[in-house]
């Protein structure tokens, strides 16, 4: 990878919690570029640290050793050019769902009629339209990160982060954000770290999966996904598909995560 594709740079990374039995090391030794516009996914069991290299990215929890830079400039508090989803949506349920995707704009102080008509397309984008007034409470589980994601987009970052936020949802729902999520990549080509336990969603959205074995979290293979996009969910069914599928899981095979019985 070139230098000028090394858009996010994350070098000697390491990250140590302190608790009451000792330091706990989170992560250890992660090296990982990332270029612009490239669709990465961070893909390993539970308690490999995924979510904490998400947090650390967006100088949600400060690093023990190491660097992290994204365009050139070091990491030092959370990005301007960022925006980030979460496993639970965090809507505010008093507030309307076009509400809650200006909550961005009113975050970061920018004016809200600017922002009205940009939340009002994407919620049209993401099917939500005739949603824009209702609650929360209102609107399924997977509306709900619909609208999450749109609320992300507002300010339209550079730079998406997503940690595990099609987890919650039932398998058919998750198929149908797979594909929006393609879809609005495609058209707008942000840089996306995306945080996943499914090895068929990060081999079916991403460039790029980086595998990731425990304790301490370290890389332990970098995987480029050679597939053409669009990718139709039948993607998943080709012998290309499965190969990549059933590297993975060998992997955590040998890392004792998966048992070959």
């Amino acid at each position: 990878m070139a230098d000028a594709d090394k858009y996010i740079r994350i070098e000697r990374l390491d990250k140590t919690y302190a608790s009451p039995r000792g330091p706990v090391k989170a992560l250890e030794g992660i090296s990982l570029d990332i270029a612009q516009h490239e669709f990465v996914s961070v893909l390993g069991p539970s308690g490999c640290g995924k979510s904490t290299l998400l947090k650390c990215l967006a100088a949600l929890e400060g690093i023990t050793g190491g660097s992290i830079s994204i365009g050139g400039v070091t990491v030092a508090g959370p990005p301007d050019n960022m925006g980030i989803v979460f496993q639970r949506d965090v809507l505010l349920d008093w507030r309307t769902i076009l509400d809650n995707v200006l909550v961005t704009a009113e975050f970061r102080n920018l004016s809200r009629a600017q922002y009205e008509p940009r939340a009002m397309q994407l919620l049209k984008l993401f099917g939500l339209e005739e949603f824009a007034r209702r609650f929360p409470w209102e609107l399924s589980g997977g509306m709900r990160q619909r609208a999450s994601i749109c609320r992300a987009l507002l300010v339209d970052p550079e730079l998406l982060l997503m940690d595990e936020p099609f987890g919650a949802l039932d398998a058919m729902t998750r198929d149908e954000l797979n594909l929006e999520l393609q879809r609005m990549w495609t058209e707008n080509r942000k840089t996306v770290l995306f945080i996943t336990h499914s090895i068929t969603e990060a081999v079916y959205l991403s460039d790029r999966v980086v595998v990731m074995s425990r304790n301490p979290g370290r890389i332990a293979e970098i995987i480029s996904v050679d597939l053409p996009r669009p990718r139709a969910l039948s993607v998943r069914e080709t012998p290309e598909f499965g190969r990549y599928t059933a590297h993975i899981r060998e992997l955590f095979t040998v890392m004792g995560v998966l048992k070959d019985s």
